[in-house]
C-alpha cells in the first residue's frame, strides 16, 4: 500500500477516551441537525437521504450506524438515490466493487447537475486506498465527502462539515486505536442485530486487500459487548451476530480479556437473547474449547460458515492461509462429530495464481467430501496491494471458468443432499420478513440458517413459530406452520 502521509487530510488518531469521543461527536450532531433543519426550511420538506452498502455483513452494520445518525440529524431515509444526500458505503475485496462505484458516480454526477445542492460521500473500505482517493479527487471532483474504516465514528462532525461546505472534503486515516460505539443506529430488523466485536485482521492472505484497509486487529471491550448486547435485548431484540474478521481471535493481545469462547458463554447469560450467530471464522483459530461451547448451547445456532478457499495444501499455503487441507478436514471432523446437526458454509476461489488442474481437482473432491450446505464460489479477482497480484495464472481462462462451472454444479448437489435431511422435520423458524414474491407467504430462517416460506402475514415478522418442512428446493424449503 502507497504512504497516506502524502495527503496533509490524512492522518493516523490519537487515541482519546471513548466517553469524551462519544460526547464530543453527540454535540456536533447537534450542530449538523441545525443545519439539516435550515435546509428543510429552504426546501419546504425535510431533506432525504439514502445509504447505499456493499460488501459485507461488517458494512452492513456501518451503515446502520450511518443511518441512524442521519435520521436523527433531520434526514428522512430513502433507498431513492435521487435524494438530496447520497452515501455509498463501499467495499474493496474485488476490483468490480470499485468499478461499480464508479460507474455509479457517473450516474449521480448527471444528477447533481440537475440539482447542484445533492451532497454525495464515500465511505469503506475502498477510500482507504490512496490510488483511489486520487482517482476521486482528479475524475470526480464533484464529491463532497470521503472518509474511510477507521474514523467512520466521527461522521456526526463529517456530517456538520460538509453541510458547511468548502469543497471536497478528505478526512481518511491510515490506523486507530479508538473504538467508539455508542453513537445511533437504526436497525434494519428491529428483533435482530449485528454487534461488532473487533474490527480489523492479522492474516494477510496474500489475495485479501483488508487487513491493509480495515487495519490490524483490535477487539473491543467485553463489558461493553455485553453492555449493548444487554441493551439490544431490552430493545425487543432476540438474535445477535457477533462480527469481525475473525471472531476467533477476539481478545487476543488485549491483557485480561475474554477468549471468544468466554464471550459466548457471557453473551448466552444475556435474558432475551434466543438466538446467537457470528461471523467470520477462521479455520486456523477455531479451538476445541469452541466447540465444546458451541456442543453444549441452547442459543448458539446451529450453523458455522468456514471458508476454505481451496482443497490443496499447495495452494493454501500460496494463499498464507495457515492450514492444511488434511487440518481443515480434521476440524470439520471434529465439529461434525460433537454436533451432528451443524450446518456448514464456505468460500471457494477458483483460478488463484498457481493454481493447477490437479489442485482444482483437489477442491472439488474436498467439496464432494464436506458436503457444504451452501458455499460462496468465486473467480479469482487480483487486488493491487497484495502480493498476489503479481503472480501469474497456470490456468487458461477457458480452464478457470470450466473448472468454476464444475465447482457451482457439485456446490448445488451437494447442498441439496445436506439440506434434504431437514425433510419433513418440524423447525423452529425465526419469521424475518414478508414472501418478496408471494405476499401470502412469510420468510424465515432455521438455526441452520436455511430459508423457509411459509404461509403467514406481517404480525408473525420478528416471531418464533415451529414449521413443518415438506418439501425442498435446493437451498430453502416450502413449509407450514405447526
Amino acid at each position: 500500500m502507497a504512504a497516506l502521509a502524502d495527503y496533509s487530510a490524512y492522518r493516523a488518531t490519537i487515541a482519546v477516551p471513548e466517553d469524551e469521543e462519544t460526547a464530543r461527536q453527540r454535540e456536533e450532531l447537534k450542530e449538523a441537525a441545525k443545519l439539516v433543519a435550515e435546509l428543510a426550511d429552504k426546501l419546504g420538506r425535510a431533506p432525504t437521504a439514502c445509504v447505499v452498502t456493499f460488501g459485507c455483513q461488517m458494512n452492513a452494520r456501518d451503515s446502520e450506524k450511518l443511518c441512524g445518525i442521519l435520521l436523527e440529524a433531520g434526514y428522512e431515509l430513502t433507498e431513492d438515490e435521487e435524494a438530496d444526500l447520497v452515501i455509498y458505503n463501499t467495499c474493496t475485496v474485488r476490483d468490480n466493487a470499485n468499478q461499480r462505484v464508479f460507474g455509479r458516480l457517473g450516474h449521480l454526477h448527471a444528477m447533481k447537475k440537475k440539482n447542484p445542492g445533492k451532497r454525495i460521500a464515500l465511505c469503506g473500505c475502498m477510500i482507504q486506498e490512496p490510488t483511489v482517493i486520487e482517482k476521486i479527487r482528479q475524475s470526480y471532483s464533484f464529491v463532497d465527502l470521503l472518509f474511510g474504516t477507521h474514523n467512520l465514528y466521527k461522521f456526526p462532525e463529517l456530517l456538520h462539515r460538509m453541510l458547511l461546505g468548502g469543497g471536497m472534503l478528505i478526512d481518511v486515516w491510515d490506523k486507530t486505536d479508538a473504538i467508539v460505539e455508542d453513537l445511533p443506529v437504526l436497525r434494519k430488523y428491529p428483533f435482530k442485530s449485528g454487534v461488532n466485536i473487533m474490527f480489523g485482521c492479522d492474516n494477510f492472505c496474500s489475495y485479501c486487500i483488508v487487513p491493509y484497509v480495515r487495519g490490524r486487529e483490535r477487539s473491543r471491550s467485553s463489558k461493553e459487548i455485553l453492555r449493548e448486547v444487554e441493551k439490544l435485548a431490552a430493545d425487543g431484540v432476540v438474535e445477535v451476530m457477533l462480527l469481525g474478521q475473525n471472531v476467533n481471535s477476539y481478545g487476543k493481545g488485549s491483557e485480561g480479556e475474554l477468549s471468544f469462547p468466554e464471550l459466548l458463554r457471557e453473551v448466552e447469560q444475556v435474558e432475551g437473547i434466543h438466538r446467537i450467530r457470528f461471523m467470520t471464522s477462521h479455520p486456523k483459530d477455531l479451538s476445541d474449547e469452541l466447540i465444546s461451547v458451541m456442543r453444549d448451547s441452547k442459543k448458539i445456532c446451529r450453523h458455522l460458515h468456514l471458508p476454505v478457499q481451496s482443497g490443496s495444501t499447495e495452494v493454501l499455503k500460496k494463499m498464507n492461509r495457515r492450514y492444511s487441507r488434511e487440518q481443515y478436514l480434521d476440524l470439520v471432523g471434529r465439529l461434525r462429530s460433537a454436533i451432528p446437526d451443524l450446518a456448514l458454509t464456505t468460500d471457494i476461489i477458483v483460478g488463484f495464481p498457481g493454481e493447477t488442474k490437479a489442485d482444482l481437482e483437489e477442491t472439488l473432491s474436498l467439496v464432494e467430501e464436506v458436503k457444504y450446505d451452501n458455499a460462496f464460489t468465486f473467480i479469482y479477482s487480483p487486488r493491487t496491494g497484495t502480493p498476489a497480484a503479481q503472480w501469474p495464472s497456470c490456468m487458461t481462462e477457458e480452464e478457470i471458468s470450466e473448472g468454476f462451472d464444475r465447482l457451482l454444479k457439485l456446490v448445488q448437489q451437494t447442498a441439496r443432499e445436506s439440506v434434504s435431511r431437514l425433510e419433513g422435520r418440524v423447525e423452529e423458524v425465526l419469521v424475518e420478513e414478508m414472501n418478496e414474491r408471494d405476499p401470502s407467504l412469510v420468510t424465515g430462517r432455521l438455526s441452520g440458517n436455511v430459508l423457509v416460506h411459509f404461509p403467514g402475514d406481517a404480525s408473525m415478522i420478528g416471531h418464533f413459530y415451529d414449521v413443518k418442512l415438506k418439501e425442498n428446493r435446493g437451498f430453502y424449503y416450502i413449509g407450514e406452520r405447526i
